[in-house]
């Protein structure tokens, strides 16, 4: 029996996954990355350990990938996080050729062969009106938890259009419009439009291939899975957990490296 550790230490969110003899999912955990990505990784290995019931000594293979994979001391090898969220999306969508990948400062999009191996991918510029980070400067904006965004949006009568595709000019908007007593719905809707369209305009780079695949921070935002929804004229495949996909590939790659697959 072996278990296998993937560690995602992302710029906003880190996350954990541990898995037994294949693609058994057997304990995962979230934390906020904060400053230091060394003490973040320590940390959620420990509660990963924890809530498995295992030692270190017991892990067989770890793979450490994401903005702060450097800082994994304990891992066995350092993965990009593309192919560990390819390997993870394929996992659970064999069918999927294309992932919508939304992350906290980027975002980008990932087209898949028939063996879920990358063919090609295409990363947002740094900017953050193309990621997660523009739904936090609303959210901040209109002084909702951020978890509420994508419900609240859904009551939208009236969306708003913006007009910049500026998140710095972005927020200076939606100022204006809840000065001009515009609803935090409509606000919301608006954003959510505005996103569906940057992350249309990456998927319109490397071609949108059915079935399509979301993961990362936004796949828990039920508003801007509607617009993307809606923007691309499909229906997208959302996975339970969508946060975790990229640290579950790298816990499958984990266990396929030691393999020698």
């Amino acid at each position: 029996m072996a278990w296998f550790m993937g560690i995602d230490i992302g710029s906003v969110t880190s996350k954990g996954a541990i898995t037994k003899d294949g693609k058994l999912l057997v304990a995962y955990h979230l934390l906020p990355s904060g400053a230091n990505y060394r003490a973040v990784a320590q940390r959620l290995r420990e509660e990963l350990l924890a809530r498995a019931g295992l030692s270190p000594q017991e892990i067989t293979y770890t793979i450490a990938t994401g903005y702060g994979a450097g800082s994994v001391s304990f891992s066995d090898e350092q993965v990009a996080d593309i192919r560990c969220c390819a390997r993870g999306t394929s996992s659970l969508f064999p069918s999927a050729r294309t992932v919508i990948d939304i992350q906290g400062m980027s975002s980008q999009v990932i087209r898949l062969d028939e063996e879920g191996q990358v063919t090609n991918f295409v990363v947002s510029e740094k900017c953050a009106a193309g990621s997660g980070r523009f739904l936090e400067i609303i959210a901040n904006v209109l002084r909702i938890n951020l978890n509420d965004i994508g419900p609240l949006s859904l009551k939208s009568k009236n969306p708003i259009t913006f007009t910049t595709g500026c998140a710095v000019f972005g927020e200076s908007e939606a100022i204006s419009r809840v000065a001009e007593g515009i609803s935090k719905e409509d606000i919301l809707a608006g954003v959510h439009m505005a996103l569906a369209s940057k992350l249309s305009a990456l998927i319109d780079r490397v071609g949108l291939e059915e079935q399509c695949a979301i993961s990362g921070g936004g796949g828990v935002n039920v508003g801007l899975i509607r617009s993307l929804e809606e923007k691309l004229g499909i229906q997208l495949l959302v996975p339970p957990q969508p946060q975790l996909i990229t640290a579950l590939g790298a816990a499958i790659m984990a266990e396929e490296k030691q393999k020698g697959i």
